[in-house]
């Protein structure tokens, strides 16, 4: 029998001046950056979120606090490595994701095969598996301001069970 759990994510970061902007674990030619304890990275957060949440394994803060400064700067492909052996030890396999980023500028549809890629070497699954979806809000709210890009991940885990 194959038990499956889903799990939702969601993330928020500010974009600011001085910063590099990652999104997806690539980085894009931008003149602001998110603004974060890690790279602030808010495609991976919310599907780390997404996949701990499936696992009822709490959330990334809780596995990986921005208190830490082990985590300063980290390259977010990181956390995401991790959070998947997290989820495998508990006798998880990744199913399927489907993340949505919302976001004026930059224009993120030519960037996503290779943001799928990506993150599908970093995860060990098959790129199929991993859809990623980019939209804007219509020149609405903090991130129509372009003040902030958010991120939203529904995931799918399962689990073989006697």
């Amino acid at each position: 029998m194959v038990k499956i759990r889903v799990g939702f994510g969601f993330d928020v970061h500010c974009l600011v001046e001085g910063r590099e902007l990652w999104l997806g674990g690539i980085r894009l030619d931008h003149d602001k950056g998110l603004l974060g304890h890690s790279d602030a990275d808010v495609l991976i957060h919310a599907l780390c979120d997404a996949i701990l949440g499936a696992a009822n394994m709490r959330d990334i803060g809780y596995h990986f606090p921005d208190t830490s400064e082990q985590f300063h700067n980290i390259d977010s492909k990181i956390l995401l490595a991790e959070t998947m052996k997290l989820v495998r030890a508990k006798g998880y396999e990744f199913g399927n994701a489907d993340i949505t980023v919302c976001a004026e500028r930059p224009k993120l549809k030519g960037h996503i095969p290779e943001m799928q890629e990506c993150l599908a070497r970093v995860m060990g699954i098959d790129v199929d598996d991993l859809s990623i979806k980019a939209t804007t809000t219509e020149k609405l709210g903090f991130t129509g301001r372009e003040e902030g890009i958010s991120a939203y991940a529904t995931v799918l885990l399962e689990k073989n069970v006697p």
